[in-house]
């Protein structure tokens, strides 16, 4: 696992896109507005986008956001984005591989929580989650703007 560069957007958005929700909402033929995204991101030292390489190859990804804040006593929390993994990769372990990252990344960051939000369509995924000892404990809400 390493960062994500602008070399590996084709293969992340791709990645971004192999389901149903993200067929939806990302285009892969139009990546400019992913490289602004990765350049914001890349500069920001709270927040960690990295990609899972296998020969040579971009095979999953994530994005961890570091959030300091008042609440629980000013506990600092995390939260994981945008998890993906190659379609010929998954039940591979790769997924556990990417989740443990950030767990002990946000444990090095000073962390105390570490959260995620998934779309209630992913019942596979959140099986996932919940065997990796993730908890179902919040109700999210959206606005678009």
């Amino acid at each position: 696992m390493r960062p994500a560069t602008e070399d590996d957007l084709p293969a992340v958005v791709a990645m971004l896109a192999d389901d149903p929700l993200g067929a939806q909402r990302e285009a892969p033929d139009n990546l400019a507005p992913y490289r602004a995204a990765l350049e914001r991101l890349s500069t920001d030292p709270l927040q960690h986008v990295i990609v899972a390489v296998r020969s040579d190859r971009i095979v999953g990804s994530l994005q961890l956001t570091i959030i300091p804040g008042l609440s629980r006593r000013g506990s600092t929390r995390s939260i994981i984005e945008g998890v993906r993994v190659h379609a010929g990769e998954r039940g591979s372990g790769l997924g556990a591989r990417l989740i443990e990252w950030a767990v002990e990344t946000s444990r090095r960051e000073g962390c105390q929580l570490v959260q995620m939000a998934s779309d209630a369509s992913r019942t596979d995924a959140h099986r996932f989650y919940e065997r990796l000892g993730f908890t179902a404990s919040h109700a999210g809400f959206k606005l678009p703007l």
